[in-house]
């Protein structure tokens, strides 16, 4: 039926739960600084945090004035969060301190049941499977090894690494023009009307909808050419494989 499947990952692949406001976060986050020799108050460094991402945020984009959706790379603000406490970290360090912090701020994570299957069924057939990621690729990248997902991918993007992030059609761009791949042999597969459904859908691939418990609310027409309502992802692989 194709020979190019894209998925989104959190939503879509991943169950997860994360919460980035929660007190205890910060209390950890500000103990494992002052580890270091950084000292901070857990609201200092909440504040500090949230400065520093608005100031990537505007550096990113003036970069890249013409991209509407852009995103920025956490680690960069994790090594800033040392810097202005006059404490140079070892080029290790903000990544590991991103680790740290995508762990403490995690509370549950999971595969959904019957993605393993589906991505083998995938392989098995020769298809070519790429995942389009909203995310941080010090938290993902981790995450995809520890679920065992990684074997089965042709190529990984990460909006962290590309400075911008779905809807932005240059996100399908970078993928297409990196495989030179056709738009009628691909199809993307995520739980977001508008991040992954809409933006294929204006991009010109179909596209298969996955409605999960932590899937923005549906607000305009559904663009997918198939859609699961009741987030089994095990109904998949009968529509889209064959």
């Amino acid at each position: 039926m194709f020979k190019n499947y894209i998925f989104d990952l959190y939503g879509t692949l991943i169950d997860i739960r994360t919460d980035e406001n929660d007190s205890e976060l910060w209390k950890k986050m500000a103990i494992f600084y002052g580890y270091r020799g950084a000292i901070y108050t857990p609201f200092e460094i909440m504040n500090k945090y949230n400065e520093f991402c608005a100031q990537e945020k505007r550096k990113v984009k003036e970069a890249y004035p013409d991209r509407k959706y852009v995103d920025i790379n956490l680690t960069n603000v994790f090594e800033k969060l040392y810097t202005f406490k006059k404490v140079t970290p070892s080029p290790e360090l903000p990544a590991l301190t991103a680790n740290t912090f995508r762990c403490c701020s995690t509370k549950h994570i999971r595969l959904y049941d019957g993605v393993k299957e589906f991505l083998e069924a995938l392989n098995k057939k020769g298809k070519n499977v790429f995942l389009l990621s909203n995310a941080q690729k010090d938290f993902t990248s981790p995450e995809i090894d520890m679920l065992g997902l990684r074997k089965y991918f042709t190529d990984i993007i990460i909006s962290s690494e590309v400075a911008c992030k779905k809807p932005d059609p240059d996100m399908y761009r970078i993928l297409f023009d990196r495989h030179n791949l056709s738009k009628s042999e691909t199809i993307m597969i995520g739980n977001d009307c508008v991040a992954d459904i809409k933006s294929s859908y204006d991009f010109g691939l179909q596209s298969l909808y996955i409605h999960q418990d932590i899937s923005p609310l549906v607000t305009e027409k559904l663009r997918s050419t198939w859609s699961i309502m009741d987030g089994d992802f095990t109904k998949v692989m009968p529509l889209v494989l064959k």
